[in-house]
């Protein structure tokens, strides 16, 4: 004997058991969740790549290629290339940036 809830779909049959109730969606939510944060904590690091790309340091600094490449021509950022690939060391820039700093009174209107 069928049940009350029983749908029909198709050849198969739905029965109570196989209904997904809002309590369920959100244990499901809390277990995502837990695994979504566990994943990045394990693949986050509090402490940068030593040598990263060109297109990091673009990403990071917010420029364009061509004020990547003026910033190296005017050796404010040192470089290594090997091959193709340019890399830069993750000190450098923070030793560039805080060369560079400027305070509020070096500004003039």
């Amino acid at each position: 004997m069928a049940l009350k809830s029983e749908r029909d779909y198709g050849q198969e049959k739905l029965y109570r058991e196989q209904i997904v109730t809002t309590f369920d969606l959100v244990e499901f939510k809390e277990v995502l969740l837990k695994d979504l944060v566990r994943i990045i904590a394990d693949n986050y690091s509090s402490t940068p790549k030593k040598w990263i790309k060109s297109f990091e340091v673009r990403k990071l600094l917010g420029i364009s290629p061509g004020k990547l490449q003026n910033l190296r021509d005017e050796g404010l950022l040192p470089f290594t290339k090997v091959g193709g690939m340019i890399f830069y060391e993750y000190t450098d820039i923070q030793k560039m940036l805080k060369e560079h700093k400027a305070t509020i009174g070096q500004f003039k209107p």
